[in-house]
């Protein structure tokens, strides 16, 4: 077995979540993920939320927390998720206009080391987490690196997706390699063949995750492997377990 745990991103079971967030995470738990990404809370009181994850035996791997409530309303973010114990909050998502440029990235790092100090006072580990377009040169640079190389290394880590860096046509291990010691969360998601690819339960697909494997494991720091699916052709529950029994199979889980 990996020495590095296995969460499901539980933005992969969101319509389950959103109809019964309790349920889902039993569910979750009874599929045999000892942990999970939160994306959302379902409306539950810290304490609420706590107390139920402990019930379930599911550890709390990370969650999102948007860019606007960083700029705008991190305290509540803070106090909420150090209530839970999680180590890290991650940065999902940079909106469009805020993509334009190398300067445009220069700038989020800013903010984005700014965010990971008051983090990392509650304890907490600020990410970032890719998605493809990360990838578009500046002036002959990938915005991803322009960002990394800009901000602080202990106060933003990587979380990095390993479908949206392959889908923009780069190699997840050299990335996890090229950032060794900073990428505590990785997501590991699958790709279908074809011309126009989409997501696949992670092993039902393309992606050489031997090659990602040798790389995150040959390094200090990688906390969680964390199962993301974005869209699924079976039910979301359905794709989660697929993903946990093919990790097991390979001896991940």
């Amino acid at each position: 077995m990996s020495r590095i745990p296995v969460a499901l991103q539980m933005y992969t079971v969101r319509d389950d979540a959103a109809l019964d967030f309790a349920g889902a995470l039993k569910k979750v738990a009874e599929i045999g993920y000892p942990g999970i990404e939160l994306a959302g809370t379902g409306g539950l009181p810290a304490a609420e939320l706590k107390k139920l994850l402990g019930d379930l035996a599911l550890a709390v791997a990370g969650t999102h927390v948007a860019l606007a409530q960083m700029e705008n309303d991190f305290d509540s973010a803070l106090d909420y998720y150090s209530k839970l114990g999680a180590k890290f909050i991650t940065c999902p998502w940079l909106p469009e206009d805020r993509r334009q440029s190398g300067d445009d990235y220069r700038r989020l790092a800013d903010v984005l080391t700014e965010a990971g100090a008051r983090a990392r006072e509650r304890g907490i580990q600020l990410c970032y987490h890719n998605h493809a377009f990360e990838f578009e040169r500046f002036g002959g640079e990938a915005g991803f690196d322009i960002l990394f190389g800009a901000a602080d290394p202990e106060l933003v880590k990587v979380e990095l997706d390993t479908y949206w860096v392959e889908f923009a046509g780069e190699s997840a291990a050299v990335y996890i390699t090229k950032y060794a010691g900073r990428i505590p969360l990785i997501h590991l998601k699958d790709m279908t063949g074809g011309e126009q690819p989409t997501f696949a339960e992670v092993g039902e697909g393309r992606m050489d995750f031997n090659a990602i494997f040798s790389a995150a494991e040959a390094l200090p720091g990688v906390a969680w492997y964390i199962v993301e699916q974005d869209k699924c052709a079976r039910p979301p529950l359905a794709s989660a377990r697929i993903s946990l029994d093919n990790l097991r199979k390979w001896g991940k889980a």
